[in-house]
């Protein structure tokens, strides 16, 4: 199959072109590279440098296509809050846009990277694909937006989609400077000896899923037809406080703590029901948190120090 990752230059864009190469799939990475790498994209996938709501480039890289993988988009919750319309124009217009090109070259074929986010604070836990969408903040307005537009393009232009709402990843890889993501800050802060950025004293509870578990599952749907949508988390909530102890005594070590406080936007608690995934395609997290942490303080023990 001849697959185009959008947003495939990035963290976890990269992990499934990996993996889609592994698989035996010819993949096409279109990536602006505003927050992506070339040298993230693994060797046999072509790369094309462009924004995905340029007609030409995005007719170039959907020659041919037979599936899009759309991970492209801005993704930072604070951001978001202070800046609704930029999320806005950035993650629903520019795919409304590239989802006409995408009807426009005869390729009806979506795997959707949405988020959590969509379901806000959640009445009932674990959090299951029928909850009710009540974002808490204009990131997860984008994502439950451009979710609303997948259903009206599977229902108007036939469309198959998946739609796959990410809990929290985290692992080895090279992300876009600043960091965003807690678990790389807490251990690159453990790393360097400093006091660790915690919010919320560390009460919030979180879904982790490890990045190849995660870019696994993109792997596991490609061959579904329909409308289709799948929480993919760990379906296990822990405190961002004992991760944080989790880290350091991996590390052997304890640094200071830094109470950054409250934060808009933030969801007090939230973790997955993902068993419909599980029942769909047979699709299981094998890397536990112990492990998926471990790995990811060896990655970032490797890494240069700035």
């Amino acid at each position: 199959m001849k697959i185009l990752v959008t947003g495939g230059a990035g963290y976890i864009g990269s992990e499934i072109t990996k993996l889609l190469l592994k698989a035996g799939h010819e993949v096409v990475v279109l990536d602006n590279l505003s927050h992506g790498f070339v040298e993230n994209v693994p060797k046999g996938a072509e790369l094309i440098v462009g924004d995905m709501r340029d007609r030409k480039k995005a007719k170039q890289a959907l020659a041919g296509v037979n599936c899009v993988i759309h991970m492209a988009g801005l993704i930072v919750v604070p951001e978001s809050v202070k800046d609704p319309i930029k999320y806005c124009d950035n993650n629903v217009l520019r795919t409304v846009s590239f989802l006409v090109a995408m009807n426009d070259a005869g390729c009806k074929k979506i795997i959707f990277s949405s988020s959590a986010c969509v379901y806000g604070t959640s009445d009932k836990l674990p959090i299951k694909e029928d909850a009710p969408l009540r974002p808490d903040n204009p990131y997860g307005a984008t994502k439950a937006s451009t979710e609303a537009f997948l259903q009206a393009f599977h229902a108007c232009f036939g469309f198959d989609v998946t739609i796959l709402r990410y809990f929290n990843p985290y692992g080895p890889g090279r992300m876009h400077e600043p960091i965003t993501h807690a678990i790389p800050n807490f251990i690159k802060a453990a790393l360097a000896q400093k006091p660790l950025p915690l919010y919320w004293k560390g009460e919030q509870i979180r879904d982790f899923i490890y990045i190849e578990d995660l870019a696994q599952a993109h792997i596991d749907v490609l061959n579904l037809s329909g409308f289709n949508i799948f929480n993919l988390g760990s379906e296990t909530g822990i405190k961002i406080k004992d991760v944080v102890d989790l880290i350091f005594e991996i590390l052997g070590y304890r640094v200071p703590i830094a109470d950054l406080g409250e934060r808009k936007g933030d969801v007090h608690a939230n973790y997955a029901a993902s068993d419909r995934l599980k029942k769909a395609v047979g699709w299981q997290p094998k890397v536990d948190l112990r492990e998926g942490l471990r790995r990811t303080i060896d990655y970032y023990k490797s890494q240069p120090k700035s």
